[in-house]
């Protein structure tokens, strides 16, 4: 029995009852407003945000701690989303490797449609449910690996799909909805639902449903990596130095963490092969 969800039935939802999709009261007239007019009632919005996330913060507490022990058990993390979620999770996992020192595998960001959906509009791939399923498959994801799912409305299939597939197999779920309650919590081990309320522009959650699943996706994957240790005293201590700023962050973290002169951090970091930690267990050989 496979995946696929009735597309017609969950097409045919009243939308109506999602926050995400809601009218906002202020955006009566909205056209005929001034840029600065539609500047500050966007930015009055967007401050909302952060409180709508510190609502969830012991969700979020625990599902870093979640992350941080599959991680540390030599497991993966796979963020599945389709359209803006897709991409705020491929992004948040192309940067852990340079900021953590971590291999691409550890953290993997898969979207509905595909790499070509980062740059263009893949209609109808959100509403597959089986491809989620296909592509945690061929990734090799297992029990001690995690799979969160992020979706702003909380019932894209493609999602679900994913959420359904990791649960049936004994690994690990997580969910990021914008409204509560979010059909897709039911498939998770852990759930968050950080409700900002209707978009200016109704059903846009690009706005501020994408910036408080930015906000969540950076805390969950800063904060497990700072519980595995890959981060000292606030410095990015495993950072990757692959270009000229990197390598001067990396200068001045060594110069500042071992208190030692530029000529022999650089020095240091020569030998480490401008790994810091490396560098850093040099100078106190």
């Amino acid at each position: 029995m496979g995946l696929q969800p009735n597309i017609a039935l969950v097409s045919a939802m009243d939308l109506d009852r999602l926050s995400t999709e809601g009218l906002h009261p202020e955006a009566a007239g909205l056209h005929d407003r001034s840029a600065l007019e539609i500047a500050r009632l966007i930015n009055a919005e967007d401050a909302k945000v952060a409180r709508a996330v510190e609502g969830e913060l012991p969700r979020i507490a625990s599902l870093i701690d979640l992350v941080a022990e599959r991680l540390a058990g030599g497991g993966r993390l796979f963020y599945v989303g389709a359209g803006t979620s897709g991409r705020l999770g491929v992004l948040d996992a192309s940067e852990c490797p340079p900021t953590f020192g971590v291999e691409p595998e550890m953290v993997q960001g898969i979207i509905a449609g595909g790499e070509q959906a980062l740059v263009r509009s893949v209609e109808g791939a959100e509403d597959d449910a089986e491809a989620a399923a296909r592509e945690l498959q061929a990734r090799g994801c297992r029990e001690k690996d995690i799979v969160i799912g992020i979706s702003a409305s909380g019932r894209t299939p493609y999602v679900i799909g994913a959420l359904r597939w990791a649960r049936a197999r004994g690994i690990a779920a997580a969910a990021i909805a914008c409204n509560r309650p979010a059909e897709h919590d039911a498939y998770a081990d852990v759930h968050l639902n950080v409700v900002v309320g209707p978009e200016i522009v109704a059903g846009s959650t690009r706005m501020k449903a994408g910036t408080a699943q930015k906000m969540v996706l950076n805390m969950i994957s800063t904060g497990a990596m700072i519980r595995l240790g890959r981060v000292r005293d606030g410095r990015m201590v495993h950072v990757r130095a692959t270009n000229v700023k990197l390598r001067e962050r990396a200068t001045r973290m060594v110069m500042d963490t071992a208190g030692v002169d530029r000529q022999r951090a650089e020095a240091a970091l020569e030998r480490a092969g401008h790994n810091v930690r490396a560098a850093l267990d040099i100078l106190q050989e």
